[in-house]
């Protein structure tokens, strides 16, 4: 076995929505284990994290830009390549669902929005670093997914990790022949404390907080464990696959939701 402290010295990784959540946990485990990391967000809360890794005497950078957008993930890969001269490892961790509701209360705006949150910013940043990776000739790339690929009352996110899914197995088939590994995690339920930029700035309504509930009911009824997972649970199976402890799996998605397979 590897020395588990030193996994990824030496490396360069880009962490995206990389300002709470597991974006945050995934930055500070890397960090720990001797990444330079790339923190991408477009909340000034990002600034926080930054200050954490100074903590650590961890080498980052901050970069923060919109990655529903191709110019947003064009510009983060240019700023790593320009500080660090290469990429290692991207974790794609953009995403969440914004509403909660049976499929035929969406309106048209609304599912629009849920695929430019939880399916673009993967895929154009998947594209931007891709040149880099090729270049180098070898290169990680960890894709977070979701369980909820099947679930209640959030179709359009599904939809979108689904569509993460694909992609992963994919440009898993089409690029292992320049050394590169694409992978994913499909995330479970997971606890983590209240959001300090909610993805819906609205109040819920009554009728939205029962269907709010139905996901997190489904949700433990579904896992085998009947429990949401923490944040460390999920970091542990994002850190396995970025590092070289995974050097053998690729076009694989990895489910960690107590057993629930989504």
């Amino acid at each position: 076995m590897m020395t588990q402290a030193l996994r990824f010295k030496n490396k360069v990784a880009i962490v995206t929505g990389a300002a709470q959540g597991i974006g945050e946990g995934v930055a500070i485990a890397l960090a720990k284990e001797g990444a330079k990391v790339i923190l991408a967000d477009r909340s000034d809360l990002v600034d926080d994290v930054a200050k954490k890794l100074g903590k650590l005497k961890a080498k980052s950078l901050t970069v923060k830009v919109d990655l529903e957008t191709y110019a947003g993930a064009s510009k983060l890969i240019s700023e790593a390549v320009k500080a660090f001269k290469k990429i290692d490892i991207i974790v794609n961790n953009v995403g969440g669902t914004i509403w909660a509701k049976p499929y035929e209360n969406y309106d048209e705006d609304q599912i629009e929005a849920e695929i430019r949150r939880s399916l673009f910013p993967t895929l154009w940043c998947c594209r931007a670093v891709l040149p880099v990776m090729i270049k180098q000739q070898h290169g990680v790339v960890v894709n977070i997914s979701s369980i909820a690929t099947r679930s209640i009352h959030r179709i359009p996110y599904a939809a979108a990790k689904g569509g993460v899914n694909a992609m992963t197995a994919s440009l898993a088939f089409e690029h292992a022949k320049d050394g590169i590994r694409f992978n994913a995690v499909a995330t479970g339920g997971t606890e983590a404390p209240p959001r300090k930029i909610p993805r819906n700035k609205n109040k819920l309504s009554k009728q939205e907080e029962v269907w709010y509930q139905g996901i997190i009911d489904q949700t433990i009824d579904s896992s085998l464990m009947h429990r949401y997972g923490t944040i460390e649970e999920q970091v542990r199976a994002i850190l396995f696959l970025a590092s070289d402890e995974s050097s053998y799996i690729t076009g694989t998605v990895l489910p960690v939701g107590g057993g629930d397979l989504g």
